[in-house]
């Protein structure tokens, strides 16, 4: 039997030092919100020449003061994904057009133009803050009425913890916020909720077969009871992750990378976290 609880105390410490590390970095750093919450323009483009880089395409795009101008590889090696904030100017794109014609030539082809408007952005925040917002509730009122409190403190504090430390990388690393992410958010929630659930099933079976074995000794024997199926089911999840992480393509990558961390931090939470918030309440 894996002794678990030996090692409650300090994984408890790690985690109130990492959660005050994100905290820090979500006040003074803030999250790189793309243009779903900031609203702007996205184009993807295409070139026939391979000669053509980066570098190149982002020199031309700064001379014609688009704000802040974002241009990376997407997919092979010939596409482009160009990235700018709102311009009050209708014919943006047109202009666009134009002058990569006249520094490469004719050679791009505009295959997605999306623009959002500062009204659609700000709307799509909110509503995406409402969201993960509405469902820690309900998972907070789910787990009270299947379990007791204490389990659902447990609970919740465990979910906390796993979306705080997963924005605070993302705020870390400088990574995207799109609607993709909170839509990862929201998995996230109900992925680790469920690995919890599946842990507290185990702890409140065994506090009716086990009546004088002490809570602390109790969440130890459930952890490793259900370890296996714990391992199965994250370690499953992580290869099919890490497939859309490596062979997805440039517009999966952050919705993969914020499911990654997610299910390492709710296999992580389900046992250091919510089991030790029984520990603690006896």
């Amino acid at each position: 039997m894996i002794r678990f609880n030996k090692f409650y105390t300090q994984f408890n410490i790690l985690s109130f030092v990492l959660i005050i590390i994100s905290l820090l970095l979500l006040v003074f750093k803030g999250l790189n919100f793309g243009i779903d919450f900031k609203g702007g323009t996205l184009i993807e483009l295409r070139s026939t020449d391979t000669k053509v880089n980066v570098s190149s395409l982002r020199n031309i795009l700064n001379k014609m003061d688009l704000g802040d101008v974002s241009v990376k590889k997407f997919g092979n090696d010939q596409d482009y994904l160009v990235k700018f904030e709102n311009n009050n100017n209708k014919d943006v794109v047109e202009m666009i057009r134009l002058d990569l014609d006249k520094s490469f030539g004719d050679i791009f082809d505009f295959r997605r133009v999306e623009n959002v408007g500062p009204k659609v952005s700000a709307e799509l925040l909110k509503s995406g803050i409402i969201a993960i917002s509405v469902s820690l509730a309900i998972m907070l009122i789910y787990i009270w009425i299947r379990f007791e409190w204490q389990f659902s403190l447990g609970a919740i504090i465990a979910l906390f913890h796993d979306v705080i430390l997963t924005l605070g990388l993302f705020s870390l690393l400088y990574l995207e916020i799109n609607l993709s992410i909170i839509a990862a958010v929201l998995t996230i929630v109900g992925y680790s909720m469920n690995d919890t659930v599946v842990i507290f099933d185990r702890v409140r079976e065994n506090l009716k077969k086990f009546s004088d074995i002490k809570i602390f000794e109790l969440t130890n024997m459930s952890i490793n009871e259900t370890l296996s199926r714990t391992l199965i089911t994250s370690i499953t999840t992580l290869l099919a992750l890490l497939s859309i992480f490596f062979f997805g393509g440039e517009v999966l990558k952050g919705f993969s990378l914020a499911m990654i961390f997610g299910v390492i931090f709710g296999t992580y939470s389900s046992i250091y976290i919510a089991n030790t918030i029984l520990v603690r309440l006896n």
